[in-house]
């Protein structure tokens, strides 16, 4: 009888951290655990990209992986018809070059999209209501299939 209780209880506890572990899992790949911080202090600048892919407002932003802001907003510019991604930065980094160029990137598994910032040299540094010059937008990866199966086709079947 105890040994039945003491089972019991262990595969009871063993599901409850299951599920915990499954719930931490979830806010983690959803980006929802960033909710909770929804003010940030710093300054805002803004990159245009042709494609933002699957980029999502409360992205991280980094340099060499160290993330330093995020995505607040997300748009299009009517003028060039590209899209408008404006990005807060912390204050603790006010130093970052004016001539810094920004990328898309995909991280992990999932394929969760961020910015990566790709520092250059110049003394100047990025203050609020800069725009972001160089700038590279996300891959889409059914432009790049479809484009090796476009050019197989292009081959025809005497060709190896």
């Amino acid at each position: 009888m105890i040994k039945t209780k003491t089972l019991e209880v262990s595969v009871g506890l063993f599901v409850i951290l299951g599920f915990a572990a499954l719930f931490y899992l979830a806010m983690q790949v959803s980006n929802l655990s960033a909710f909770g911080v929804t003010r940030m202090d710093g300054y805002t600048v803004t990159a245009h990209f042709e494609n933002v892919g699957s980029l999502k407002v409360g992205a991280p932003v980094t340099i060499a992986g160290v993330r330093v802001g995020r995505v607040t907003a997300i748009g299009i510019d009517h003028k060039t018809q590209e899209a408008a991604v404006q990005i807060t930065i912390s204050s603790d980094h006010n130093d970052i070059p004016l001539d810094t160029g920004a990328s898309i990137l995909t991280s992990g598994l999932l394929g969760e999209q961020y910015v990566g910032y790709a520092d250059c040299g110049d003394e100047k540094s990025l203050k609020g209501g800069d725009e972001i010059k160089l700038t590279q937008s996300a891959l889409v990866l059914e432009k790049i299939i479809s484009q090796v199966l476009f050019n197989k086709a292009a081959e025809g079947p005497d060709k190896k």
